[in-house]
């Protein structure tokens, strides 16, 4: 599978970042999944540095998880990245049990944002507001 557009944003939260990375550690099998920033519970510093720094660590994890092509395989990966599906939704599209196939689901979010332009290239970005940005 191949990203379908050249762009993509979605808004992600960290507790969906820790089931993916979970759903690619369990159908990768030997392959090491990358580590997610830690989840820090106290922080010196301001809200806005936080953000950013977690922002930060979130951009490397995408970006070591799309260099690696059996991470690539995955259509969790997929969803959670050009779609605005829940977890919930993800689960049931990649099972079958979904109103739409994988493909159908990537293509209807693409096609609802104005501007995307169909490309193959496997490089998500994370922007400032905690949007994931796929080019």
């Amino acid at each position: 599978m191949s990203f379908t557009a050249k762009t993509s944003c979605v808004r992600r939260r960290y507790r969906e970042f820790v089931w993916l990375r979970r759903q690619l550690q369990k159908n990768a099998g030997l392959v090491p999944v990358p580590e997610l920033p830690g989840k820090s519970t106290f922080f010196v510093g301001s809200t806005d540095e936080f953000i950013e720094k977690r922002r930060q660590g979130l951009q490397q994890f995408l970006e070591k998880v799309v260099q690696n092509v059996v991470l690539l395989s995955d259509s969790r990966l997929h969803l959670f990245l050009q779609s605005q599906l829940s977890v919930p939704e993800i689960e049931a599209c990649v099972q079958g049990q979904g109103s739409q196939t994988v493909t159908e689901a990537i293509l209807h979010y693409a096609m609802s944002n104005c501007g995307w332009v169909q490309e193959e290239e496997n490089r998500p970005a994370l922007l400032p507001g905690g949007d994931l940005h796929g080019r």
